[in-house]
């Protein structure tokens, strides 16, 4: 007989976070091996959890901190699960959970750790694009022409999609200026005293149409990491768990089409995967009190926004706006630590820790209302990912 139960709903809870500090790219002392462990170690110590009790390990876009030898590192009794979700970048920030979970679920471990870690003084920049004699696949038809870096390759796709809803750039600069105002509570952040206005983002330079300097995310070092344990031990550990309500990963018909050819081609590529995140969470955008959304590029997070159903497209120059966007009392606070413009490009991990905080109530820019907290993977990649947390109150 089939089984009807097929959901991570409440069925696996978050019992801690850490993280390092976070660095300019370049500018980290530690290597990106020593980052990852100090990040766990930390998620260890919020937990109250023996780092020798892990018995598994996720991460993302292919991360160079081995399982096995990070178990090793650790002292970890046994290893039970390793998962990498595959490709998509910093779109599947929210899938590692995920698979975690799964795993958890599944029975294959009891106790897993979610990370990523990031030294670009290491192993070079990260989208870095200089140096390369050959090319393959989607970029043989972008570079060639000159489109040879991220915000060249996505601007095209919102600048279709503002141009089809006539979205105004104040939407954007709205999505900015949160994350900086949240930055500016949050000692963490790397943008922490470096308050952004109006008038400084209106005069910053062009990056790639409709972008400006201040719609890009940060490069950065640093690593961050959660644990995750079955709901059944959730109560043992320091701090009140905060439960996966739901999550899913993909994209939607032809996504991957190159060259930029895929059907939907102005789109954050969520139109298939925000539904099956609020299927699994039996919830709707009226329940989400709080998002963290990835922002490689604001752009992205008005149409990432926008599929989740939180506002219609040709809604979004009334619904994004600097008052809507803040805690406590915005219509939707978004990126309350600072987020990847003004927190850290810890490739989208970082948003996960606030998420987790957001339910908590432990928050440098706590939000009104926090027992459900979404976070959106990267936007305009397939794969991409989604996540929603929420408290006991919830299940």
């Amino acid at each position: 007989m089939g089984r009807t139960d097929r959901t991570l709903r409440g069925r696996v809870a978050v019992i801690g976070i850490g993280e390092t500090a976070y660095y300019r790219h370049g500018a980290s002392p530690d290597a990106e091996f020593k980052l990852a462990l100090k990040a766990i170690l930390a998620a260890c110590n919020d937990a109250g959890l023996d780092p020798r009790d892990i018995d598994g390990f996720a991460s993302y876009s292919d991360d160079r901190s081995d399982a096995s030898r990070l178990a090793a590192a650790l002292g970890t009794c046994r290893l039970r699960a390793a998962t990498m979700q595959w490709g998509g970048g910093g779109g599947g920030c929210c899938a590692a959970v995920a698979n975690a979970a799964a795993s958890i679920v599944a029975g294959l471990a009891d106790c897993v750790v979610v990370f990523r870690s990031l030294a670009q003084g290491q192993y070079g920049r990260f989208g870095q694009t200089t140096g390369i004699d050959t090319i393959s696949g989607e970029k043989a038809y972008l570079m060639p022409y000159g489109v040879l870096a991220p915000p060249q390759r996505f601007a095209m796709r919102v600048r279709r999609f503002m141009h089809e809803h006539r979205v105004r750039r104040e939407a954007l600069r709205a999505i900015a200026l949160a994350s900086y105002h949240h930055a500016q509570a949050n000692p963490r952040a790397v943008m922490y005293g470096k308050p952004l206005d109006p008038a400084k983002y209106d005069a910053s330079r062009w990056i790639a149409e409709p972008f400006h300097l201040y719609d890009c995310c940060m490069e950065n070092d640093g690593a961050a990491a959660l644990v995750l344990v079955p709901e059944e031990r959730a109560d043992e550990f320091r701090h009140k768990p905060v439960y996966v309500l739901g999550a899913a990963v993909g994209s939607g018909y032809r996504a991957g089409a190159v060259a930029h050819n895929s059907p939907l081609y102005a789109s954050a590529s969520f139109d298939t995967v925000a539904p099956d995140l609020y299927r699994m969470a039996g919830l709707g955008p009226s329940d989400v009190g709080v998002v963290q959304s990835y922002e490689n590029f604001t752009g992205g997070v008005v149409m990432a926004l926008a599929e989740h159903g939180f506002f219609k497209p040709e809604e979004a120059n009334d619904f994004l706006t600097f008052e809507n966007l803040v805690a406590p009392s915005g219509r939707l606070p978004l990126n309350t630590s600072g987020g990847n413009l003004a927190e850290c490009y810890m490739h989208g991990f970082e948003l996960v820790l606030e998420a987790v905080r957001q339910v908590r109530g432990t928050s440098s820019s706590q939000a009104a209302r926090n027992d459900v907290a979404m976070v959106i993977g990267g936007p305009m990649v397939t794969p991409v990912s989604n996540l929603l947390l929420g408290s006991g109150a919830t299940l």
